[in-house]
């Protein structure tokens, strides 16, 4: 069995998609889903088609204001940098999934397969740059969404830090799914 497969991101989004039926609950719901699919194939453009002009996204995990991202370009520059990073093959196992008509909150498991390259330019100690590494940390993330259905920020918090030993959670072929 995998240790990641980003089929588990949408898994919750899609069960409750097949039970909701308020009409704005549901357009949360199908925003969310277009922009975990989106997400996961690195598929720009509908990615950022889920995201609102005036974006402001928070990682509260970094001091002082320095994981803010102000801006629909901003935002879209991160994703660029997070997909040329190599570390796209990402899960939430989402435990709680709460929806509203202004907020959408994801909160679970969060694992990321993280490329040795990437971390061995980052400073960590890792034995093989051709492997990947098990990021692995519990998440909360709220969507607030707009009057016009985007998402206007992605605020994350993480209960650890998920690099702490990455170096010691080398992953085999067969612990990251394929889409």
């Amino acid at each position: 069995m995998a240790v990641i497969d980003q089929r588990v991101t949408w898994a919750k989004v899609e069960e409750r998609l097949a039970t909701e039926t308020d009409p704005v609950l549901r357009r949360n719901l199908e925003m969310l889903l277009q922009h975990q699919l989106a997400e996961a194939s690195l598929d720009m453009e509908r990615l950022m088609a889920t995201v609102s002009e005036h974006a402001h996204y928070h990682m509260h995990s970094i001091p002082n204001g320095a994981g803010d991202v102000v801006g629909k370009s901003a935002v879209q520059k991160f994703y660029e940098d997070f997909a040329a990073s190599g570390a796209e093959k990402l899960q939430l196992e989402t435990e709680w999934l709460v929806v509203d008509r202004h907020c959408i909150v994801t909160e679970g498991l969060m694992r990321m397969a993280y490329p040795g390259t990437t971390l061995a330019a980052r400073g960590f100690p890792i034995d093989d740059p051709s492997a990947f590494y098990l990021y692995e940390a519990r998440m909360c993330v709220l969507w607030p969404i707009g009057p016009d259905g985007l998402f206007t920020g992605e605020d994350t918090y993480t209960a650890s830090d998920g690099f702490t030993g990455i170096e010691h959670r080398k992953l085999s072929s067969t612990d990251v799914a394929t889409l």
